[in-house]
């Protein structure tokens, strides 16, 4: 059926071989249940086609063609994770080219992707970070993008990044002010540098309260049998309308920090941040700071 992440329709299997990305939820909705790391999302397409015309396939007994669909999703699932999508050669302001390095809040790393994406609009840069630790492993939400190692994966804006061999003028190697004035690249790079810090420590605006008014910030609410706290209500990048960011604070495991796809919309610990439709909420009468 439909999917929140992405358009068209998609098939949401249970592996039973090999390690899938997900338990069936994605992004706060609960699609199906399934052990954690064995589900997966792939299109019909990705289910049929040659696949079915594989020679240990084609001649097996009658008796084994029952196996079928399991051999058709686990080798969609290898195929997914291991075929990544095409890749631009430059941004469209010819700013960044694949394999360049770069400075993304004061994180380095190496361009692996440029393009399109499912999660949200517009050009984005799939970054391999060399000094730190990161978000994925170049696949987000089973669209596989780049090949990195795990949690060494971010994508960010172009406008996000520098380049990491620009130089930039410190205050001890640098021309009094008074004599001679910064050089348009290195003013340029100072500029993109510290945007990126700004944004890296600082959260987007939330608003008090739900359009229906049903929840607030600092609430404590339910969610799928977890309680947890509301940290953000607003809009989001990666799928339209409201949405609520919960930081759980129970011992269930979460799904990242409050930061999703680059973009910070709240700070939480680590695996402890959600997001969530209000409808998906019940709310109790406490209200947290």
């Amino acid at each position: 059926g439909d999917v929140k992440f992405a358009a068209g329709e998609w098939v949401g299997l249970e592996l039973t071989e090999g390690k899938g990305v997900h338990d069936g939820s994605v992004m706060g909705i609960s699609y199906f249940d399934c052990p954690a790391a064995k589900g997966l999302f792939a299109p019909a397409q990705l289910l049929a086609n040659d696949m079915l015309l594989d020679s240990a396939t084609v001649e097996a007994p009658l008796s084994a063609k029952s196996s079928l669909p399991r051999v058709v999703a686990v080798r969609a699932a290898e195929d997914q994770r291991h075929a990544t999508l095409p890749s631009k050669e430059r941004t469209v302001d010819s700013s960044f080219s694949l394999g360049q390095q770069v400075e993304w809040s004061g994180k380095k790393g190496i361009v692996r992707y440029i393009g399109d994406v499912r999660f949200a609009a517009g050009e984005w840069v799939g970054l391999e970070l060399t000094d730190a630790k990161g978000m994925h492993d170049g696949s987000v939400m089973g669209i596989p993008y780049f090949d990195c190692p795990a949690a060494k994966g971010v994508f960010a804006r172009a406008v996000q990044l520098s380049d990491a061999a620009a130089v930039v003028t410190t205050p001890e190697a640098a021309t009094p002010i008074a004599s001679v004035s910064p050089t348009p690249v290195a003013a340029l790079t100072a500029v993109a540098i510290k945007a990126a810090e700004d944004e890296a420590h600082a959260t987007l605006p939330s608003k008090e309260r739900t359009a229906d008014g049903s929840v607030s910030l600092g609430q404590e609410v339910q969610w799928g049998g977890k309680m947890g706290v509301v940290r953000y209500i607003g809009d989001v990048r990666f799928a339209a309308g409201e949405w609520v960011g919960l930081e759980l604070t129970d011992a269930k495991k979460g799904m990242h920090d409050g930061s999703v796809m680059g973009v910070p919309y709240f700070d939480c610990p680590p695996a402890k941040g959600v997001f969530a439709r209000p409808a998906q909420l019940s709310a109790s009468s406490a209200v947290l700071g």
